[in-house]
């Protein structure tokens, strides 16, 4: 954990306020493009502190501005705000009101973070250019950042370089992870439904199983990552669901398979979905079926720009010291749709661990919780960040 001493005094004077601004929005989880209330209330504060409010970016996005001096750089700073379908058990006093609904990733925690760190640079810190506080909507899985970006983020509030963290469950608390170039891997979704001819399963001759066709199609799979993919690269092939047919004795007609795809490389990118396409065609095909594919190509890889990354790296080296790093942080296989900001605008994309024990329980997990402790040292790090950036 980091010392006190690199924590900013009057963000830690305002954390019960901030705390309890957490909590509030944990209580009230929205799922994406549906953050009415979540954006409101981030919109009531920052107005307060004296920002500049533009809504409506990527539906329920808040953008918020501040300049001081009359320096021409821009930074952007980005929290996410959405919740997830699931259901909470952590018991809190604070825990999801809302059935089905909670906050399993910690987006509650990132937002409260950079309004504490928004109050700071407003009224606090001094600065020489214009920072844009970008809450964003939408991460899970709905590319609010591509939305944003399509809504014209950046042509109306314009950035020299784009930031922002997540929370890293079973890592230290408090501890940064940097890394340039591949940091997060591409994700997309495949969905294939397998045709074949339904029929009584006592009389399998006259049909063509659909689950069958399907089994063959899931092990055939497995040589895509074994033996196309060169394996000094990474790649990800996981089918998640199958779904077909109601009763024992009868036959499927149909069945639907549910991938999540993985890679670092564009290159690799791209030649999964070649092999998947041609392989699940062809294997339904030898078996009588047929196939339709509806390959969703959704987050790109997340790369690290290798300037911005060095210099939000030697900020933390700066304000908290070598030993507040992650050592050999490596690539993560899960992905971010940051990655569309960071295909706009170099930038930078980090992890701050979230500890062990109750707040190392992982993310999308209903048990999951942020871990209060390191939002004053995500706050206090944001205002180093912008002063450094905009000196």
């Amino acid at each position: 954990m980091t010392t006190d001493s690199a924590l900013l005094p009057d963000i830690v004077d305002n954390l019960p306020e901030m705390l309890a601004l957490r909590h509030r929005i944990h209580a009230h989880p929205e799922l994406a493009y549906e953050e009415f209330a979540t954006s409101d209330l981030v919109t009531e504060k920052l107005q307060v502190w004296g920002y500049a409010i533009h809504r409506g970016l990527g539906g329920t996005g808040v953008v918020a501005t501040l300049t001081k001096g009359h320096g021409s750089k821009a930074i952007g700073v980005r929290a996410d705000m959405d919740a997830l379908p699931i259901h909470e058990t952590t018991g809190l006093p604070y825990a999801s009101t809302v059935g089905g609904k909670m906050h399993a990733c910690g987006h509650d925690g990132h937002t409260a973070t950079l309004l504490a760190a928004a109050r700071h640079l407003a009224q606090r810190s001094d600065f020489n250019g214009t920072v844009h506080l970008i809450f964003q909507p939408a991460e899970e899985g709905q590319a609010g950042a591509r939305k944003m970006i399509e809504d014209g983020l950046f042509e109306k509030f314009p950035c020299d370089a784009v930031f922002a963290y997540h929370n890293m469950p079973g890592f230290p608390a408090g501890k940064f992870g940097f890394l340039a170039g591949n940091f997060m891997a591409s994700s997309d979704t495949v969905i294939v439904t397998v045709r074949g001819r339904g029929g009584h399963g006592s009389a399998p001759h006259m049909s063509i199983d659909a689950v069958v066709v399907a089994s063959y199609i899931v092990i055939a799979l497995q040589s895509i990552v074994s033996r196309n993919v060169d394996p000094r690269q990474m790649a990800v092939i996981s089918v998640g669901a199958i779904h077909a047919g109601n009763a024992p004795n009868v036959i499927a007609d149909t069945a639907e398979m549910r991938l999540t795809v993985r890679a670092y490389s564009p290159e690799v990118r791209a030649q999964l979905r070649e092999r998947i396409t041609t392989l699940v065609q062809a294997q339904a095909q030898t078996l009588g079926a047929s196939a339709e594919i509806d390959y969703q190509w959704r987050y790109p890889a997340l790369q690290n720009d290798p300037a911005m990354t060095a210099f939000a790296r030697q900020v933390a080296i700066d304000h908290f010291g070598e030993a507040s790093l992650i050592p050999d942080m490596e690539p993560l296989t899960g992905s971010e749709d940051f990655s569309f900001m960071l295909e706009e605008k170099p930038g930078c994309y980090f992890t701050i661990g979230n500890g062990d024990g109750e707040g190392g329980c992982m993310v999308h997990n209903p048990g999951y919780d942020f871990n209060d402790a390191i939002l004053p040292i995500g706050a206090s790090y944001w205002v180093r960040l912008v002063e450094r950036f905009l000196a």
